[in-house]
């Protein structure tokens, strides 16, 4: 290439760069727009909650009154069902206000995803990332049982608190983005966030060593039942999902909900032994609280894991009840 025909492919370049201002000036007009359109959409969803509210107002002081209800005022509280959700619908695809959590952790950035295919991809890349975790912990467990190296340890631990830290900032954008997660198992991941932190710490010495194996046991157990729910709550998801039982911002998660009824019941003694293995840590942790070399750890470890086991018993318990009455 000759200097003429550099200087003929700087004039079409020019000529490139003066169509892409262009596009991009008619880019930074339609952001502007979408702004502009994100508030007028969000003032007229709180007119009609306020309207609503108004019209459900006098409908509890008519009923209080003794009006009878008839056609007219059922028909008008199926209505206001119905619009209730539309608008739930029309919501979901305006930027959100992020939790207290993540204003915390990462201030005002908006993190709302607006487009539908981001959403599912976003939730995939999580519902990975949970499974990659929880098969490289599992090797790290497998490999600390057999070979007594401290720094394998801290590496195993330092994933840990990574994983948790990383998986509670990731439930939280999913919830402001449509996902259902709510409840115990939110608090489940804080608590474990923190757990993994105070084994970071605990200092290498006789009460460590006798803990060492089963924990390094719990975490390989935990993990293949991780990868069990994994394969069969996703499998599950997607069909329900498919049949519009389910919200498309559903995701997996540990323990056992009422969706999971439909043919994996078989998993509840996997889990229960999972939880009867973290109330068996906080009684083993219990015991080497009374250790000569004892530190604050143990104890704070031993009440954590407890707490999870319980709540974690607990929650599925309820759940179980609440279906078989739905049979």
């Amino acid at each position: 290439m000759d200097v003429e025909e550099c200087l003929k492919e700087w004039e079409d370049l020019v000529a490139d760069y003066k169509r892409l201002e262009v596009v991009n000036k008619d880019y930074v007009t339609k952001l502007e727009e979408v702004g502009e359109l994100q508030a007028a959409c969000m003032k007229e969803i709180n007119h009609q909650k306020y309207r609503m509210s108004i019209i459900a107002a006098a409908l509890k002081r008519l009923e209080k009154k003794g009006v009878t209800k008839d056609d007219r005022v059922a028909n008008l509280e199926k209505e206001i069902m119905k619009r209730k959700a539309m608008l739930r619908e029309i919501n979901a695809t305006l930027p959100k206000q992020n939790s207290l959590y993540l204003r915390i952790i990462l201030g005002n950035v908006n993190v709302s995803i607006l487009n539908k295919n981001d959403k599912f991809k976003y939730k995939d890349e999580y519902e990975k990332f949970k499974l990659i975790l929880s098969a490289i912990a599992f090797v790290l467990a497998v490999a600390n049982l057999y070979i007594d190296f401290r720094p394998l340890q801290l590496i195993l631990l330092f994933l840990l608190v990574w994983y948790y830290c990383t998986l509670t900032i990731r439930e939280s954008i999913l919830k402001v983005n449509g996902s259902r997660i709510k409840g115990w198992w939110r608090l489940h991941h804080f608590i474990s966030t923190v757990v993994a932190g105070i084994l970071l710490i605990w200092p290498q010495n006789e009460p460590w060593n006798l803990f060492r194996h089963t924990f390094m046991w719990f975490i390989a157990y935990i993990s293949v039942v991780q990868y069990m729910q994994f394969r069969y709550q996703s499998g599950v998801l997607y069909r329900l999902k498919a049949l519009g039982a389910r919200h498309n911002m559903d995701i997996t998660i540990e323990g056992f909900h009422s969706w999971m009824w439909r043919g994996l019941s078989y998993l509840l003694p996997f889990l229960f032994g999972g939880y009867v293995f973290q109330l068996y840590i906080a009684y083993t942790l219990y015991s080497l609280s009374y250790h000569p070399e004892a530190t604050w750890q143990i104890p704070a470890l031993s009440l954590s894991f407890l707490t999870i086991g319980i709540g974690n018993c607990a929650t599925t318990l309820i759940v179980i009840p609440q279906k078989l009455n739905e049979q």
